[in-house]
């Protein structure tokens, strides 16, 4: 991790969590989490079956709604149901346990299809614009300019292609690009998953128990990988089992129990020193 990158960016807020909780009928899974994401943090949370982990990284970007509070995310409460959480999501890479692929498309299209869908969306909008544009200055005095069309529909997908094709050969993996996800091992299945969040280039990434599918010799090559992309700078929140990988990459690990944050530092002080009873019991019956 560049503690440096992290030292300049420590003021700049990317997720602010403010007394969230989320209930099925009577089962209250999160009982009020406050909880900031600062730029450049990598966030461990950690925690037994059942504590709500899970739950809270879904209410992040709302694939669960919270049944209250808020949730910050470029100066909007996605928790706000008026909100545009599709445009929000764009900014925010998920990478689930189960992979989460398109079995019907090759590893490539699995890549490219939400940037360049995104793309030609709003290529489409501006020449809509620009159509009315044209026609309203037939009516004008003072001619309106046109939106800048910076890059053709062409262009777009090779652009998008290139992207696609530079993130596979950064995990050994170009020679599958053609290939469908059934073809692939569970590790190269969550590697494609993970590049495929990165080619939105999102704000920050969440990850649930990225590893909790995979065979034990598959585990490494996928941690490395979220190593990898840590050590670039990416802001995290992970919710994982792997207590070791915890230790190395986390800048700040939160131990969840019973849907409320019960301890949080650095991993020394979480692993080292922990300071409330539950979390040393929990660390006590694992480590």
């Amino acid at each position: 991790m560049n503690e440096q990158a992290i030292i300049q960016d420590e003021n700049e807020i990317v997720l602010d969590v403010y007394g969230i909780t989320k209930s099925f009928s009577d089962n209250h899974v999160l009982n009020g989490i406050d909880l900031t994401v600062r730029k450049g943090e990598v966030i461990v949370i950690l925690g037994p079956s059942g504590c709500g982990k899970s739950t809270f990284l879904r209410c992040l970007n709302c694939l669960e709604d919270p049944t209250s509070g808020e949730i910050i995310f470029d100066g909007e409460n996605l928790a706000d149901m008026k909100v545009d959480i599709n445009k929000h999501r764009r900014k925010i890479g998920m990478v689930f346990q189960n992979f989460n692929l398109f079995n019907n498309k090759t590893v490539l299209k699995n890549i490219t299809l939400a940037p360049t869908h995104i793309a030609l969306k709003e290529l489409r909008a501006k020449k809509i614009k620009n159509f009315f544009i044209k026609i309203g200055n037939f009516f004008r005095k003072n001619k309106k300019e046109l939106l800048i069309i910076e890059k053709t529909k062409k262009e777009i997908i090779k652009e998008s292609n290139d992207n696609a094709y530079a993130l596979l050969r950064r995990i050994g993996l170009e020679d599958k690009a053609n290939e469908y996800p059934s073809t692939l091992s569970g590790g190269q299945k969550q590697r494609v998953a993970i590049i495929r969040a990165l080619a939105m280039n999102p704000k920050v990434m969440l990850f649930d128990e990225p590893t909790s599918a995979l065979d034990p010799e598959m585990v490494g090559e996928v941690l490395n990988l979220i190593k990898e992309v840590a050590d670039d700078g990416m802001t995290m929140v992970i919710v994982t089992h792997e207590m070791g990988f915890a230790r190395e990459v986390a800048t700040r690990v939160i131990f969840m129990d019973e849907g409320v944050i019960g301890e949080q530092g650095t991993p020394s002080e979480v692993f080292d020193n922990p300071q409330n009873p539950r979390t040393k019991q929990f660390f006590n019956a694992i480590l």
